[in-house]
């Protein structure tokens, strides 16, 4: 069983994988997607959104990070590819899941399910640019706003060369909306001959359980679930072993969430660092009653000495971020 970190937009950056791939459970993790239209990205593009390719595409526990492209032109998806593969990318992932309008509407992301054979076309301009040891694989949702091509869009990128599928069960019309269709991951797997990972709706060890039942898959990709609940994937790691869980308890958590702050006081603008914190800190309200206490207090803060001595960190070594 592998347990990976999803990549989403505008939450889980470099920051987040780090801290949430320190609690342990996750195999690997992906970027943000990077955006190609039609040029060849310079270094900086690919850097702002992957700079663990200066440290060996790894987050600082040692777990794998894959870079994330998103676009439709095959022949330019194929060039970034293979420029992402010369900056240390170990992994190169297609996206065609993303549910955003403004995405969909420049044609990336999920709205790409609706023609298959674009999708094999991507797949297989891509894994022909790439080198050969450096796999190719792809994320997909149910359809766009069907799952009548769910099979067709699966066996398309298979065909095309993906080496692995992660599909997350629902379509893009159906947004976040519950519950996730765990039963077509099942149907995917059933026609495609590489591993597919179950994603969607996974919160507890009690969602993990059911969606095996369901889905007949063994690996999974957990999203906001992972972020809510920061070792959900330990916890799943150990039940999967058989050993005692022991969830997570705010004590444990209380330096993560400092760590995260300094490290957004760092290598975030002053402006944009507060509003970062109070992202996180409001999803961990779902878990932590504590977390909903210390979110009433920072909710109207944006004073970022003022969060220092709220989090416990004030006189700790900070280094303002960019403007």
């Amino acid at each position: 069983m592998q347990i990976a970190l999803a990549p989403m937009e505008g939450l889980v950056d470099e920051i987040l994988r780090d801290v949430l791939t320190r609690v342990g459970g996750i195999d690997w993790c992906v970027t943000e997607f990077i955006r190609v239209s039609d040029r060849l990205l310079p270094q900086a593009s690919f850097r702002k959104l992957a700079p663990e390719l200066d440290s060996g595409a790894r987050t600082r526990s040692g777990t794998p990070l894959r870079v994330q492209l998103l676009g439709s032109d095959p022949v330019c998806l194929a060039d970034n590819a293979a420029f992402a593969c010369t900056l240390g990318a170990p992994v190169i992932d297609l996206n065609f899941g993303c549910p955003a309008k403004t995405v969909n509407k420049s044609r990336g992301g999920a709205v790409l399910l609706n023609e298959p054979e674009l999708l094999y076309s991507i797949l297989h301009e891509v894994r022909a640019a790439v080198p050969a040891d450096i796999p190719v694989t792809a994320k997909m949702r149910l359809g766009f706003d069907s799952t009548d091509g769910a099979l067709d869009c699966a066996r398309a990128l298979v065909d095309g060369g993906a080496a692995q599928l992660v599909v997350h069960a629902r379509t893009k019309v159906e947004g976040y909306k519950p519950p996730a269709h765990w039963e077509w991951v099942a149907k995917v797997q059933d026609v495609v001959s590489v591993p597919v990972f179950a994603n969607g709706d996974i919160w507890s060890l009690d969602d993990w359980r059911r969606c095996r039942e369901v889905s007949g898959v063994e690996d999974i990709m957990l999203g906001r679930g992972l972020v809510c609940l920061p070792d959900l994937a330990r916890q799943i790691q150990a039940a999967k072993q058989g050993a005692a869980v022991q969830p997570m308890s705010w004590e444990e958590l209380q330096p993560l969430l400092a760590d995260f702050w300094l490290q957004a006081r760092r290598k975030i603008s002053p402006r944009y660092a507060p509003g970062r914190l109070k992202q996180w800190l409001s999803m961990l309200t779902r878990s932590y009653p504590q977390a909903v206490a210390l979110f009433a207090q920072l909710r109207r803060e944006n004073d970022c000495e003022r969060i220092d001595r709220l989090l416990g960190v004030e006189g700790r070594s900070v280094r303002p971020g960019p403007l």
